[in-house]
């Protein structure tokens, strides 16, 4: 089966967004991708949460959620809008993803569950969790022949996750991102490569690149890995464009059987910080 990886530069304006991803899918169904992942913040990358608010729509009848289905069904392929932001009850939002079928009908959604809050020294404190609430669920669906496994940019940190969902029975992991320049420099490949690696399982990551009207910048280089941690398709760039790559979930049986890491797997005791 083939994938793709959508990257893009998402702005402030959801169908502007929507204008500029319609041919990136038309192209990724040309070259024969069954199924196309596009970045985090796929509808709207907010400079702010005030600014959220004035645009974020309700997930029930989404307009541009709505027009996504359309497009699946248009070209027969599974389509996962790798993010957008679900405005909920207490205020804050959902960073949720989303899966549509070939039929175009709504067939698994995600919300992401780890938030980055950090204080760093010269900084000042960053905290998604004032914004966006996480999810607690992992969540897998099935994609013909392969088991999807969902996770959104910062969950890449967090190996448990990825276990979790190789032992629910997935073998391709999800990652949508929108990674900083700095951190996608140091941090994007290996990480990456390791969920991959660790898990036996591919790895499609579709990401936002370039400089964004919120005045952020992405780092793109959209990656699609194999089971045994090679990259085998790589925009090395961060401009807006398709990756394609085949993939066979004979690759990962077969790398789960050369490095058995999941079955070999043991419960421990944590150690005794009191001895």
């Amino acid at each position: 089966m083939k994938i793709a990886a959508i990257q893009m530069c998402s702005g402030l304006d959801p169908e502007a967004n929507l204008a500029a991803l319609e041919p990136l899918l038309a192209e990724a169904a040309n070259q024969g991708a069954r199924y196309a992942l596009t970045p985090e913040v796929t509808m709207i990358f907010p400079e702010n949460r005030d600014q959220l608010k004035e645009v974020a729509a309700p997930f029930q009848g989404h307009p541009q959620l709505a027009a996504v289905g359309e497009l699946a069904k248009r070209h027969g392929m599974f389509v996962q809008i790798g993010s957008l932001p679900v405005p909920l009850e207490d205020g804050r939002f959902a960073n949720r993803s989303v899966l549509f079928g070939p039929d175009g009908a709504q067939l698994a959604t995600y919300d992401k569950i780890h938030l980055f809050d950090a204080d760093i020294a010269g900084l000042n404190a960053y905290r998604e969790s004032a914004t966006y609430k996480g999810g607690d669920s992992a969540v897998t669906a099935p994609l013909e022949g392969f088991t999807l496994g969902f996770s959104i940019c910062y969950d890449m940190r967090f190996p448990r996750l990825y276990n979790a969902l190789a032992n629910a029975g997935a073998n391709l992991m999800a990652v949508p991102a929108a990674f900083t320049v700095p951190t996608g420099e140091a941090h994007w490949h290996v990480l990456l490569r390791a969920r991959a690696i660790e898990t036996g399982s591919y790895v499609i990551a579709a990401a936002q690149g370039g400089s964004h009207p919120n005045g952020r910048s992405t780092y793109g280089h959209s990656l699609i890995i194999d089971p045994w941690g090679k990259v085998i398709g790589e925009l090395d760039h961060d401009r807006p464009g398709v990756l394609v790559a085949e993939v066979d979930p004979a690759a990962t049986a077969e790398a789960r059987k050369r490095v058995p890491a999941l079955a070999n797997a043991r419960d421990f005791a944590g150690p005794d910080l009191h001895g």
